[in-house]
């Protein structure tokens, strides 16, 4: 194949699509969350992901496994926490069997934030892709994620 190949064209047009129709929905739910709530999508996304944990055998996240939830580098997840933890929305304390582990919780501040934001994101995110659909080459796009299920966590 070479560069010019109508596959590899067609392809790049796809990424390029694909790419577009995520930074419009994030731009547009950044905006709302901002605005209402005084969050990013990635500290919603990090609320979102850390109130999901539970007691219990494998109900504590890593700080890896943190940080491919909300797409982000594990020293860049290490940032977004320490600044939600100094708003007192998280909180860290160390693991009772393993003092080497270091869990991360959501405050009472920050489930009650999230769940202030909730719908503020599924609106926005409706929104978002309610407008992008208007757009002929994004239509097949929003379809598609419209019709996708939640992944099962391996």
């Amino acid at each position: 194949m070479t560069a010019t190949d109508p596959a590899l064209t067609a392809l790049a047009q796809g990424w390029c699509a694909l790419s577009l129709l995520h930074g419009r929905i994030e731009a547009h739910i950044e905006r709302a969350l901002q605005t209402r709530h005084d969050l990013s999508v990635r500290e919603y996304s990090l609320l979102d992901v850390l109130s999901r944990q539970h007691d219990g055998d494998g109900g504590h996240l890593q700080m890896k496994q943190v940080a491919d939830a909300v797409v982000l580098s594990q020293s860049a997840t290490t940032r977004l926490v320490t600044r939600l933890e100094d708003r007192g929305l998280l909180e860290r304390y160390l693991c009772p069997t393993d003092r080497r582990g270091i869990y991360t919780n959501v405050t009472e501040s920050g489930l009650d934030l999230l769940e202030e934001a909730r719908p503020t994101n599924d609106t926005a995110l409706r929104e978002a892709l309610d407008e992008a659909a208007k757009n002929p080459e994004l239509a097949p796009l929003v379809r598609a994620v419209e019709t996708l299920k939640a992944p099962v966590p391996a």
